[in-house]
């Protein structure tokens, strides 16, 4: 039987923890945040490229300089780099700001591809050596596999099932409006008739 934990011990990093927290939370630096995502786009040829966009967020309260993103998890021997870079720089990434960087890739393979992290290094003004900051990392892509071919209406039957009875209702109200605001025929001519 394991010996429980003294509550004094409890109470003494909680204690701890307590007069640490405003000493980390006045602390004036700047956090970095970035989130990788990846798509795959079929191109009628059959080829198959890799749309990828990482955004990068400054969480922090001062501003983050000489921001530099690096994604080499893209090996030259499985992809080719179609539009952009996969590695970019820029002079600063301000307290509460967002920079988004995207390229394009064409896979040279069919298979299974897992991506790591991206690297973001910053320089924080108080500091002199780089810090480091990691995106999230990519779903596992499943490059140029066989996929049934899509089925036209699929959405439509969908977005029918989830609303349909609200698109029923709106429907009938458009009509009712139309009806009531459009003058009918039969109406046109009396009036016409009248005026002579």
């Amino acid at each position: 039987m394991a010996n429980p934990i003294p509550r004094s011990a409890v109470f003494a990093v909680l204690a701890l923890l307590l007069l640490a927290s405003p000493c980390l939370a006045a602390s004036d630096v700047p956090f970095i945040v970035a989130h990788k995502k990846a798509s795959l786009k079929r191109l009628k040829s059959g080829a198959e490229r890799v749309l990828v966009s990482v955004d990068i967020y400054n969480q922090g309260s001062l501003i983050a300089y000489d921001v530099s993103l690096s994604d080499d998890s893209w090996s030259q021997e499985l992809f080719d780099v179609v539009n952009g870079n996969t590695s970019q720089s820029w002079e600063r990434l301000d307290a509460g700001g967002l920079i988004s960087h995207s390229f394009e890739l064409e896979a040279k393979e069919k298979g299974m591809f897992f991506g790591a992290p991206a690297i973001i290094k910053f320089r924080i003004p108080t500091k002199a050596p780089l810090q480091v900051a990691y995106s999230t990392p990519i779903l596992p892509l499943d490059i140029l596999a066989e996929r049934p071919p899509e089925k036209k209406f699929e959405w439509a039957k969908r977005l029918l099932a989830k609303y349909g009875s609200l698109i029923s209702v709106i429907s009938i109200m458009v009509l009712f409006v139309y009806l009531v605001a459009t003058p009918s025929k039969s109406g046109a001519a009396k009036g016409s008739k009248k005026r002579r």
